[in-house]
């Protein structure tokens, strides 16, 4: 029975768990007559619902159970995945130029598509109406404790430099977001900048990084059984209204990676910069954008991506080689959509509001914290916890919030990774041109 339930995919796992919490959830709230029961709270009491109290009291803890072991895993997964990340790059006098090329271009999409992710949130507002706060008041005076009154230039100047740990250890420790991932690049760089005195350096953080993402493929054998009570436990306590939210995010994501994948990748880069017909280049790499939206992974489409830039869009085999694997590393324009989505998804459902300072920095954050969103599915969504605390959400809420969006990230991973591969693509058709190394013949050949 245990073989084969683990020959199921995790995601069909996942769904099923999610379908029986709603059908659990559901049939709580409006099929079974349940009393309601009274609770003494401090001096006084307070009579809950009999849905609302199972749901609460003896659903919730089993939810909170895997809600904490995402927890445990958001510090080592975002510190091991970023110095792997960018150590992937090689050795930067062997890159040279290329390498500069790349890496540029890379940001720079993955920068506009959390901008346009941002915009895309703003426009839409997928978590007004979703109240994540509990009914007390302490809670409420903890997030408003953190909405200080600063100007725009003082709190963004302010925030820049506490990007700079004055202790990385302590900062590890006490989970301080920002400056671990400003520590992890400047570590991974001084490890590129070593060579090979540091390899063994490298090695290790690489080593790391694959431990972390096989215990967090451990921790994720349970998504299922934690995804049917934190949904049974949301059902029996919100009701049905909430999922109305979650479909404005679905819609939202999947509107900012189309325009993406349109305007960024295909008028800006392939025909603006490099003239080449957009109709060729889509269908040259339908293939690719297949398999990454079935596996939801830009590691396992990478072959194909390497086959289809090399035989229909005529790149020669030592840019797509070094170019792709590099972009299915750290390029993960459709997680920085995601990153800045899920902050205001967030910030939107707990009545937090995001000033400008925290917009630039949402933005700066998720263009970084992208880079170590490679490896496994879901992994972006663990990573916005980073972006989701910028915002001014204690770091248990944020939690929270993740794990309800949990459930329905499958959908979302596979876009994700379909704009991620897109954007593989057309970066490396861009420096393979700009290099003399693109046959456009071949490219234009139908």
């Amino acid at each position: 029975m245990i073989s084969r339930w683990h020959s199921v995919a995790l995601w069909k796992r996942v769904l099923l768990g999610l379908a029986l919490g709603f059908g659990i959830g559901l049939a709580l709230r409006y099929v079974l007559p349940l009393p309601a029961v009274v609770v003494t709270e401090g001096a006084g009491h307070l009579e809950i619902p009999g849905a609302e109290y199972i749901g609460q009291y003896w659903i919730y803890p089993i939810g909170q159970t895997f809600v904490r072991l995402i927890k445990m895993l958001i510090v080592p997964l975002v510190f091991t995945t970023l110095v792997s990340g960018v150590t992937a790059m090689g050795d930067p006098k062997r890159l040279g130029i290329l390498g500069l090329k790349t890496l540029g271009l890379y940001i720079a999409t993955t920068f506009f598509a959390v901008v346009l992710g941002l915009t895309m949130g703003t426009i839409v507002s997928p978590g007004k109406g979703v109240d994540y706060q509990s009914a007390s008041s302490a809670s409420t005076d903890a997030i408003e404790s953190q909405m200080e009154p600063t100007s725009t230039s003082a709190g963004l100047a302010r925030r820049l430099i506490e990007i700079i740990p004055e202790n990385p250890v302590q900062s590890l420790a006490d989970g301080e977001i920002l400056a671990i991932i400003f520590f992890s690049i400047l570590v991974g760089i001084a490890i590129l900048l070593a060579g090979d005195a540091a390899e063994p350096v490298r090695v290790f953080f690489d080593s790391a990084s694959a431990v972390v993402l096989k215990l967090t493929s451990l921790v994720m054998e349970l998504a299922p059984f934690g995804v049917a009570a934190l949904m049974a436990w949301v059902m029996s306590t919100k009701g049905v209204g909430i999922l109305t939210s979650l479909l404005w995010l679905t819609l939202a994501l999947y509107v900012s990676c189309l325009l993406q994948i349109t305007l960024i990748y295909g008028l800006a880069i392939v025909r603006g910069a490099m003239g080449l017909p957009l109709k060729r280049f889509f269908k040259g790499i339908a293939d690719a954008q297949g398999i990454a939206f079935s596996t939801a992974s830009s590691s396992a489409t990478l072959p194909v991506s390497i086959t289809c830039a090399e035989t229909n869009l005529g790149v020669k085999k030592s840019v797509a080689g070094s170019v792709l694997p590099l972009g299915a590393t750290i390029n993960m324009d459709g997680t920085a959509i995601y990153l800045g989505l899920v902050a205001l998804f967030a910030a939107q459902a707990c009545g937090v509001t995001v000033t400008s300072d925290k917009y630039v920095m949402v933005a700066l954050l998720a263009t970084f914290a992208s880079i170590g969103a490679a490896g496994i599915p879901s992994a972006g969504l663990l990573l916005s916890a980073t972006v989701i605390q910028v915002v001014g959400i204690p770091a248990d809420q944020s939690v929270l919030v993740i794990a309800f969006i949990f459930p329905f990230d499958r959908l979302l991973d596979m876009m994700r990774t379909l704009t991620n591969v897109t954007g593989d693509l057309a970066v490396t058709c861009a420096v393979a041109k700009w290099e003399g190394a693109l046959d456009e013949e071949l490219f234009r050949k139908e």
